[in-house]
């Protein structure tokens, strides 16, 4: 795969950033940083039953209401400035280490970078401009544009438009199974990657290809 034939779409959240960015506010509101993996579990399954009924369910949304769940299970009950503060906080997260060097060496070898969040794209702006990531990336694009999120074939369908290429020169890069999953199903490449051990699907088409990070990837193609 070459910049010539192909451009690399990237999921932000836990792909770019990380999410141990939230584990002070856990740590307040619960006394537990490690809550911050169940609450984000919880919200993607929500996001997900939203998309599969019909319902369109946004991610601020849905991370409201599985925090609001999470509180319930905890039996901890916050007001709305608290659960305003949590969903604020997703706009600062920091960027894995490896990901400004290894966005920056794909830029230089040529290669077009592009992100697909489902997060509204205001909120995936602030974020990537607090990361300092923006200018690595031609454009942002949301699943939330189409009202359906990841890892429905339309989000990916929609980048594909919007750059006016076949959705095979799509590969998108997401640490998330579901998320290479639902490329591939789109007809994108895909390439996954392992952060925290995590592990594609064994029941969906392997990935293109694996990295350990966006440093790798870089490595991988950028040489």
């Amino acid at each position: 795969m070459t910049p010539d034939d192909a451009v690399l779409v990237f999921d932000v959240n836990e792909t770019l950033l990380d999410l141990s960015g939230l584990d002070a506010r856990f740590e307040q509101l619960f006394g537990d940083p490690s809550l911050g993996r169940q609450w984000f579990g919880q919200m993607l399954q929500l996001s997900f039953v939203g998309t599969i009924t019909g319902r369109y369910l946004d991610f601020p949304g849905a991370q409201r209401a599985a925090l609001q769940m999470l509180a319930r299970r905890q039996r901890v009950v916050l007001g709305a400035a608290e659960e305003d503060s949590l969903v604020d906080a997703m706009a600062s997260l920091p960027p894995h280490p490896d990901v400004p060097d290894g966005l920056g060496r794909l830029r230089a070898a040529g290669w077009r970078l592009f992100s697909l969040t489902n997060s509204p794209l205001e909120i995936a702006e602030r974020q990537l401009i607090h990361a300092g990531l923006r200018g690595n990336l031609e454009q942002i694009f949301s699943a939330d544009q189409v009202k359906r999120l990841k890892p429905a074939p339309e989000a990916y369908w929609f980048v594909a438009r919007r750059l006016n290429l076949a959705p095979e020169r799509l590969c998108l890069v997401a640490a998330h199974a579901w998320d290479v999953s639902g490329a591939l199903a789109a007809g994108c490449r895909a390439a996954f990657v392992s952060r925290g051990g995590s592990v594609p699907s064994p029941a969906d088409a392997p990935p293109n290809f694996e990295v350990a990070d966006i440093s790798a990837l870089a490595d991988r193609l950028a040489t």
